[in-house]
């Protein structure tokens, strides 16, 4: 093999690095911007601890929402805006796992079988890690995780073993969002005129035909000759790597010019920006220390984390937002008004049984107390995003808001999950219902109907085909969409 000159491959690595990136590069994001000016479709999951207490959260019968149970009683008000769902439920296998982690991992993932194995997690991609590997492409953060997940409660993976951390401090999540840039509103109408009639242009000595690796192929096929089928991978790879980096970059760049029009003509609603974010270097135990013992420190800082998430979406930093709020371990004194235990856990256990009926009733009405207490806040925060206008539509009316828990009840039941979908979805989900599916219908069923909802086509998920409860059901959950 005639050797490499220094000289040569430092004129061919020099030109690749140097290199400016096209618009062309992205035709995804140009496409998606140009949809008759339509705000965008989210998925938020807000996912609270302890299940629910089902008698307290189940409609009476499948169809319109009439009355709605005391424990979903806050969500009167949007009670046509909401889709509650019933007899979902999660059968995967579990090695080497106490029982909290069992539920916590097979929660957002449907998998067929979560395991330890030399201190690892194993389980698989989960719902919400899917939808960002798509509505991530077209945000300045492809997902945000934040709130009081990890320990026992692993909720995300991004793959089989690669489990994604959740951001507990408001204070880092907040300068994530906006570090280097100003708070502002897309004006989608603006963006999708702007985008159909190339007012965003790059510079003029960029040429919009040619990519990146056209400008460098004759160097690079040069090169490739004279290297061994290793090497010839490992300067595809290279190649490829810099393609990735390049149009990140040209997003990013495309994305700080739109932002600058639209501080000039912002979209029609107004942002609040929060006033009650901890000091910078606040030790993240200052922070969620006080949530364990008093419930409304602890509900501002659920408020704090949903508006947060509010944020992200009306600012379009990212269109994935996973809230874990509560935890198990709390106490809940003035929440809980009957008997005396306060704490959380206790009372999950004490409250729950193979059957309702052989629990302590009283233990119970202090479940049931908690998990309106959650409902409170969660409707709260569903209250602010159908306030938010995007031109003709709500912030809500374009959101899958999915409303669960990591376990069905306090006795790490997993069957009849909670689940609540609030939002539109852009208008393909038929709201102010109750469907009821067969019991042991897979949840992952659910996630597969999620992600079609979001443009993300999917077959299966999980354990939705796989189940040995699956049914007739062919991994899905006929008449949601």
């Amino acid at each position: 093999m005639k050797p490499i000159s220094r000289r040569t491959m430092l004129r061919n690595t020099g030109a690749v690095l140097s290199l400016p990136f096209f618009e062309s590069l992205f035709p995804a994001r140009l496409a998606s911007a140009a949809t008759a000016g339509k705000p965008p479709l989210r998925l938020g999951i807000f996912t609270v601890t302890g299940g629910t207490v089902l008698e307290s959260w189940k409609p009476a019968e499948p169809g319109p929402l009439t009355k709605l149970p005391s424990i979903l009683r806050p969500l009167e008000f949007a009670k046509d805006d909401i889709t509650v769902v019933s007899g979902l439920s999660h059968a995967g296998r579990s090695d080497n796992l106490n029982a909290h982690e069992h539920c916590a991992m097979l929660h957002l993932t449907g998998a067929s079988s979560a395991k330890k194995e030399g201190g690892k997690l194993f389980a698989d991609i989960s719902v919400d890690q899917a939808a960002a590997k798509v509505l991530g492409k077209e945000t300045l953060l492809p997902s945000m995780e934040i709130g009081l997940a990890g320990g026992e409660k692993n909720y995300s993976f991004r793959s089989r073993d690669v489990l994604v951390p959740y951001e507990g401090n408001p204070r880092l999540i907040f300068d994530r969002m906006f570090r280097g840039r100003t708070p502002v509103v897309p004006n989608w109408k603006r963006r999708a005129e702007s985008a159909s009639s190339n007012q965003v242009k790059p510079p003029e000595n960029v040429s919009l035909e040619r990519s990146v690796l056209d400008l460098v192929l004759g160097q690079a096929n040069d090169l490739r000759r004279n290297l061994g089928k290793t090497d010839q991978q490992k300067l595809d790879q290279y190649l490829d790597s810099v393609r990735s980096v390049e149009k990140r970059t040209a997003f990013l760049e495309s994305r700080q010019q739109q932002d600058l029009l639209d501080l000039a003509s912002p979209g029609s609603s107004k942002l609040k920006i929060p006033d009650a974010l901890p000091k910078l270097g606040t030790p993240i135990w200052e922070i969620t220390r006080p949530t364990d013992h008093d419930p409304a420190r602890h509900a501002d800082y659920i408020r704090l984390m949903a508006d947060m998430m509010v944020l992200a979406f009306q600012t379009d930093t990212t269109r994935v937002v996973t809230l874990a709020a509560g935890s198990d371990d709390c106490m809940f004194p003035g929440v809980v008004t009957v008997g005396y235990e306060r704490h959380c856990h206790t009372l999950e256990h004490q409250g729950n049984a193979s059957r309702p009926e052989d629990a302590d009733p009283i233990a119970r009405e202090a479940c049931r107390q908690i998990h309106a207490w959650y409902t409170l806040l969660f409707a709260e925060t569903v209250r602010k995003m159908k306030d938010i206008d995007e031109g003709g539509s709500s912030l809500l009316d374009n959101t899958v808001l999915l409303y669960t828990s990591y376990m069905s009840d306090g006795g790490h039941g997993r069957d009849e999950y909670p689940v609540v979908l609030a939002g539109k979805a852009g208008g393909a989900l038929k709201t102010g219902r109750h469907l009821a599916f067969p019991k042991k219908a897979p949840m992952a069923n659910l996630y597969v109907e999620i992600l079609n909802l979001l443009g993300v086509p999917t077959k299966s998920f999980g354990d939705s085909q796989t189940s040995r409860v699956a049914g007739s059901l062919n991994g899905r959950l006929p008449g949601l969409i």
